[in-house]
């Protein structure tokens, strides 16, 4: 336990910025190694990805299968990445300088949603081809951006939804930890989860800040809004989260106030999983499902903006569908995982190997 916490301590988010602040050469092996993609057409370019807030392992990995996925086209010669690191000005200033840069295809992870929407419009009027993803930054495909790349997060709600209505037949006191403040994803979940819940008014409470609590994804606010919580409810049946591993470092305050870790049900990661074995035996109303986490969402958004700047073909899907990962009440798709062998800081549930994502963590 305690060698897992220090471990969630190290990886820091002024850590995995300075990892990933610097421009990265695509194009080369994996591009060489197999065939062309469909999406990857003939024209060169030069690429740009950005996010909103890079300092947690969750963006490193997905960084690193953006970096992947864009590897397989020869025509992307350069990748230049950018961290808006939580403030929303640095975000908006980091597109600006990739269009100045001469990138000619921009992923983006627009965490502060509609304020993004003004840059991201700048950018497409320039001619980049701007393509948003995960985070709804509102506006019109065609008039703000080429495209933007939808989760299908309300279905992640409904899944968490149907799971506590199932193992909690009777009502529970649910409380929901989301990202930044109106955040897209949050606010699909709740759909979701409210469409097979209820809004509140019944058997199942939510209990917390509404919409959500809000921890911007990052490890730091997670422990404190998480352990704020634990001393204000004394009944919390139900964790909902859409980023659980980083609740790991927190989850220790249950014990200490005498109560039982409670259900979760949020996205997967190594860490979680080994700690749920770690830990269940102890406490007796710990249960665990997941969908999984979703760190190939980027790769779809890759693909299209890789697509429409080197004339290649677009992919037929325009959004990213997250299927259940791991649930320990009956073990379907499976049970809960945990592989010791490498990186607690990994997500099982990714197309890049457990292994390979030890490799970035080191």
């Amino acid at each position: 336990m305690i060698s897992r916490r220090r471990i969630a301590a190290a990886i820091s988010a002024a850590a995995v910025a300075s990892m990933l602040l610097t421009g990265v050469a695509a194009g080369t092996t994996s591009a060489n190694a197999a065939t062309r993609p469909s999406w990857c057409g003939p024209k060169k370019i030069t690429m740009g990805l950005t996010d909103g807030f890079g300092g947690n392992n969750w963006r490193l990995v997905t960084t690193a299968s953006a970096k992947d996925e864009v590897a397989k086209c020869s025509s992307v010669t350069k990748l230049l990445y950018a961290d808006g690191q939580g403030n929303t000005t640095k975000a908006i200033s980091d597109i600006k300088g990739m269009v100045a840069k001469g990138v000619k295809a921009l992923v983006v992870f627009p965490d502060a949603g509609k304020a993004m929407l003004p840059t991201l419009r700048a950018a497409y009027k320039a001619g980049v081809k701007t393509v948003p993803y995960r985070v709804d930054p509102s506006g019109k495909a065609g008039v703000d951006y080429n495209i933007f790349i939808a989760g299908d997060f309300v279905t992640d709600g409904k899944n968490w939804g149907k799971w506590t209505k199932k193992n909690f037949p009777n009502g529970a006191n649910i409380l929901f930890l989301s990202g930044p403040a109106g955040n897209s994803q949050g606010l699909d979940e709740r759909k979701g989860f409210e469409s097979v819940l209820g809004n509140g008014s019944g058997s199942y409470k939510y209990i917390g800040e509404q919409p959500f609590e809000v921890t911007n994804w990052d490890a730091a606010l997670t422990q404190k809004v998480l352990t704020a919580a634990i001393a204000k409810y004394p009944k919390i049946d139900v964790i909902f989260s859409d980023f659980g591993p980083v609740m790991v470092s927190s989850l220790g305050e249950f014990a200490k106030s005498g109560r039982s870790i409670p259900a979760l049900a949020t996205s997967d990661g190594n860490i979680l999983g080994c700690f749920f074995q770690d830990n269940v035996k102890a406490n007796p109303d710990f249960k665990l499902m997941t969908v999984a986490t979703g760190n190939d969402h980027v790769r779809l958004a890759v693909q299209h903006a890789v697509a429409l700047a080197t004339g290649g073909v677009e992919p037929k899907a325009t959004k990213f569908e997250a299927p259940i990962f791991e649930d320990s009440t009956t073990n379907k798709p499976q049970g809960v995982q945990c592989d010791r062998q490498i990186n607690d800081w990994t997500f099982l549930s990714a197309q890049m190997s457990g292994k390979d994502q030890q490799k970035l963590l080191k």
